[in-house]
Order: C-alpha cells, then structure tokens, then sequence
C-alpha cells in the first residue's frame, strides 16, 4: 500500500511538472504596447444586421431582479471580425441576479476587469479593455479603450466583441439611447441595470436631485485629467497626462454633478421617493468605474471572476461568460 501510494504521489507530480510548458503556452499573451498619447477614435459605422434575434427578459422574482439574454443587441453594429477586433458576434447565455432593492455599502467597490452592469437590451456595459502598458498589467498602466492609443475595432455604439463572442459596450450605446427618446430637455429613461441592482441612467436628469420639477440638465462628472506628466521610470510610460490611460484621470469633489460612482441619490421618474442612480456621460468615465452598492457575483467572468487586468489581448477582458443558465425567454 505504502509503495502504491508512493508512486501516485510520483506520477502526480509528473505530470504536473510535465504539463508545465504546456500550460504556460495556453496562457494568453498580452499585447506589447508603448504608446503614450491618445489618437483619434476611429469608429466602424454601425450599418450591418446583428446576426440573429435580440432576447432579453427582466422581472423581479422575490428579492432578486433576474436578467436573461442572448446578448444579440437590438440594433445594426459593425463589422465584425474586422482589422481591430478579429471576433465575431454569437449568442450568449446570460442569466444576471440583482437585488431587486438594492442598498449603498459602507464603502465603493472599484471595478475590475468585469462587466459594470447590463442594458436593457441585454448587451453589458464593459469598459476596461485588457491591454497594458509595454503589456505589463503589473505596471499599473491601462489603456483607455475610448482613448483611440490602442484601435480596438470599436463600432459607432462604442462596442465590440469579446474573443467568447460577446458583444459589449465600451462608451454611449448610441443606438440604443436613440430607441429609448434619451434626449436633450428630457429626464433619461433607465437604460440599464448595475451589477448591484441600482438603476443606470443616460446624460440627463433634474438640476436639483431632489426636485422633479427642477430644470433637466445634461450631468457632468466630477473626473479631470491630472495636471503635469506620467512617471517615465521603472518600466512607467511618461507623456503628457491626456486619457490615454484610465490612471490619467482623478476624482474632484464637486467639479462635476455627480460622485466618484458617476452616480447621485436622486428623484426620478420611475423611482419618485428616490434612489441611488449611476448615470452614463460624455465624457469620462462614460461608464462608471465604481459601484456604490455590492456587486452581484454572476458579473463576474469565468470561475471566480479571475484577477482583475488578466485576459485575452484585444478582447477587453477575460474570456468566459457571465453566467450560465436556462436559454433566454422574453
């Protein structure tokens, strides 16, 4: 027996020792980049079909609000594969639970390399890419995927595809704020719900948070660039601090209408006595990076979710779907 157990032992650490190449060759590769200044954006006009029928259903079950998609958005994107984004769109298998009432936590929680939340047409909001500095996602020094530094293939939505096939918003999803009337004079609709359950608004809302019949508004953030220039030592990139990287950015109290979420506590028309709200903008974050309340584990991608900055090259994040569940239904 003694000798039996042994020799398990010995087989076992052979081959763990011997699939050790081959593992580290599975391992994604993240590109090198060495840019350090932003670039025009250049856009892939949204002019081709989405391959298949958009499916989403939303209704809250007990405490949980529950969310299945197929991910097909709803409206023409662009082409892909194409020359910066080599994927192709498929359906998706999404099945998000969020509370249904959600509450603010103690303290924010950063976004990582996730989904912050989901349309309501079933597409997420995703806006950190997975490409680094010299490919180094040690460095500290990501990429802004709306920065045009790196072309990611990005369509006039601001979306493209993940390698899962996945199709994600990285900035304003044109298309489906112009189906939902988001328009100047009038208070957003909600266009999609955060990973922690709060309501995601578009561009505009009351002057006055807590008076619905102040004047509507365009929001603003209360993020600025950071004055000066980037560290240039240690494998940093140096440069003019200009949005080519999310760390060019910082939080000023009060610069801008809302918090360091992208969000307030406000009245509005769906939720009168008021709630927590994050609201996308035009300029950065676009996408909120924080989350007020506590985030739903079915955002996060893959087993565990991964540590945040590892993943594909190129694909905006780790490879792996959401959730896994009963097809969609409406």
């Amino acid at each position: 027996m003694t000798r039996k157990y042994h020799l398990a032992i010995i087989m076992f650490l052979a081959t763990v020792l011997g699939a050790g190449p081959m593992l580290a060759q599975l391992a994604p590769r993240m590109r090198r980049h060495l840019v350090t200044q932003a670039q025009a954006l250049r856009l892939i006009p949204a002019d081709s079909p989405p391959p298949g029928k958009n499916q989403v259903s939303i209704e809250v079950v007990g405490n949980e609000r529950i969310i299945r998609a197929n991910g097909i958005p709803d409206h023409r994107t662009g082409a892909f594969p194409n020359h910066g984004n080599p994927n192709g769109i498929t359906q998706q298998q999404y099945v998000f639970r969020l509370p249904a009432e959600p509450k603010q936590a103690s303290r924010i929680t950063p976004l990582r390399m996730q989904n912050f939340g989901i349309g309501v047409n079933g597409v997420p909001f995703d806006p950190g890419a997975a490409e680094w500095y010299n490919g180094d996602p040690r460095g500290g020094w990501q990429y802004e995927a709306l920065s045009g530094a790196v072309q990611l293939g990005i369509d006039t939505n601001h979306a493209h595809v993940q390698p899962t096939g996945a199709y994600h918003y990285h900035g304003l999803p044109s298309d489906l704020l112009k189906s939902l009337n988001v328009q100047k004079g009038k208070h957003s609709p909600i266009v999609g719900w955060a990973a922690d359950g709060f309501p995601i608004y578009a561009l505009y809302g009351f002057q006055d948070p807590n008076n619905p019949e102040s004047d509507i508004v365009e929001l603003k953030p209360s993020y600025r660039l950071k004055p000066g220039r980037r560290p240039s030592t240690n494998n940093q990139p140096g440069g003019r601090y200009d949005g080519t990287f999310i760390q060019d950015y910082q939080y000023v109290a009060g610069h801008g209408d809302l918090d360091e979420c992208n969000g307030r506590y406000a009245v509005t028309p769906e939720y009168p006595q008021g709630t927590y709200a994050y609201y996308l903008t035009h300029h950065w974050p676009v996408i909120p990076r924080n989350y007020r309340g506590t985030p739903s584990d079915d955002f996060r991608r893959g087993p565990g979710g991964g540590p945040p900055g590892f993943g594909p090259p190129g694909g905006g994040g780790p490879g792996g779907r959401p959730g896994f569940g009963p097809p969609p239904r409406r």
